[in-house]
């Protein structure tokens, strides 16, 4: 076998399974003591990537394909949303996948009977007790168990390399092609983006109401991921009502149009530079988002945000937007003493101007007001009746006008709030 012999898909990104796995192909007949324990440990390894990926089937094959859907390099990353492209490059790719089918013909009929192994034959039909994986969404676990049949049944190098391809243009490639949304972890060597595995799988349809807001937000989202002129967007407005589910929505409903959500805390904005190199050169859609952003008047981080969004002397990418959510319209707290210059500031409109000079780095603003009693009645109604809440209306209305009188008010979060309450309780 010869995987040292790869040039393109040279470093894989799941352990040392590859390195073994070819070992033992290359050497289970000479009788080395250690091919046998080294293929019964190969097996546990490829039994827990099954458990913690959720994947069944023939799973060394499932393993090959997760590397190869994860690995990105010069070829990977160029077909990403574009599909096939041009040059010698196809070339040393098609050297790669050459050698990548044989690790996928490999028969292992004469491997277990050598080394006296059967049980691999789990491996190659496993089913498997978990359905739910840990890494990717049920989509795309399945979609790559699907092309781990598919790349099996390639009769040459040139088809596997065209399906491949097509993987890329439809999903695109490791963490950014595998995954909708990111948080950010500092660490030593800088800022590390990490898959988010668990995204609330909310859709803008699901908040009822707010259809302007959600207008505003979908207009300014349609342009960015068409590649069109876009703004950095600013939701505000009372607690609980939507902000913060319209974002998770987008993520869910343009993740299939190239769109990718970071989620970035207040204090990791000596991060942001970092995050933003890292990716304006793919060839998705980013958005960076702060939810319930706001800054007390002693605080100065949102100096350095606003040279970062606009000002600096870099020019931000074209494929990465900022939407924050807030509670405040400023995004700054401001005393009467700055309009009114009762402070010793000689320059007392200045200090306003300084103040609002963040929020005038979003283009566009969209306010979620909190709803009036017939709204929050009427939020109430539209929830029961998506979870099948069969209780007589006057009497739910009733209940949740008693549950919003101390769950904190009128709001959308209070109503979603109640209703839970009542599927709870249901026998």
């Amino acid at each position: 076998m010869r995987e040292e012999e790869l040039i393109i898909y040279k470093e894989p990104v799941e352990g040392t399974i590859l390195s073994d796995m070819v070992w033992l192909m290359d050497r289970y007949r000479s009788g080395d003591g250690r091919s046998r324990p080294l293929f019964y440990d190969c097996m546990h390894r490829l039994l827990e990537l099954a458990a913690q990926h959720g994947f069944s089937g023939n799973l060394w094959h499932c393993y090959l394909t997760n590397l190869l859907v994860n690995n990105e390099n010069s070829y990977s990353m160029a077909c990403e949303m574009r599909g096939e492209v041009e040059g010698s490059i196809n070339q040393l790719v098609l050297h790669d996948i050459a050698i990548y089918k044989d690790f996928f013909d490999f028969d292992f009929t004469e491997m277990m009977d050598v080394l006296k192994a059967p049980e691999f034959s789990v491996i190659v039909d496993y089913e498997s007790p978990i359905r739910d994986s840990r890494i990717y969404s049920t989509k795309i676990r399945d979609r790559i168990g699907r092309l781990a049949e598919q790349l099996a049944a390639c009769d040459s190098a040139l088809e596997m390399k065209a399906v491949l391809t097509q993987f890329y243009l439809e999903y695109g490639v490791g963490k950014f092609g595998l995954h909708k949304a990111f948080r950010v972890v500092h660490t030593q060597d800088g800022a590390r983006i990490e898959p988010i595995r668990n995204i609330s799988h909310v859709q803008l349809d699901d908040l009822i109401g707010y259809e302007i807001p959600k207008k505003k937000l979908t207009d300014n989202t349609d342009a960015f991921v068409a590649g069109r002129k876009a703004n950095n967007c600013l939701l505000f407005g009372d607690a609980g009502t939507g902000k913060s589910t319209s974002v998770k929505a987008i993520a869910n409903e343009y993740y299939d149009k190239g769109l990718r959500i970071i989620e970035l805390y207040r204090h990791q904005f000596q991060d942001l530079n970092d995050v933003i190199a890292q990716v304006k050169n793919r060839n998705y859609k980013f958005i960076i988002y702060m939810d319930d952003l706001s800054f007390e008047e002693f605080e100065t981080e949102y100096k350095y945000l606003k040279a970062v969004i606009e000002g600096g002397l870099e020019k931000k990418p074209n494929n990465v937007l900022i939407y924050a959510t807030s509670n405040r319209r400023h995004l700054i707290r401001e005393n009467y003493e700055d309009k009114e210059g009762r402070r010793e500031d000689m320059h007392a409109s200045d200090t306003v101007q300084e103040k609002l000079s963040l929020v005038y780095r979003f283009g566009v603003t969209i306010f979620f007001c909190g709803p009036d009693k017939k709204q929050y009645e009427e939020i109430v109604k539209g929830l029961a009746a998506r979870y099948g809440i069969t209780m007589e209306e006057e009497t739910l209305l009733a209940e949740a006008g008693k549950w919003e009188l101390s769950h904190g008010g009128l709001s959308g979060r209070t109503a979603q709030q109640f209703i839970d309450y009542l599927r709870g309780t249901e026998t």
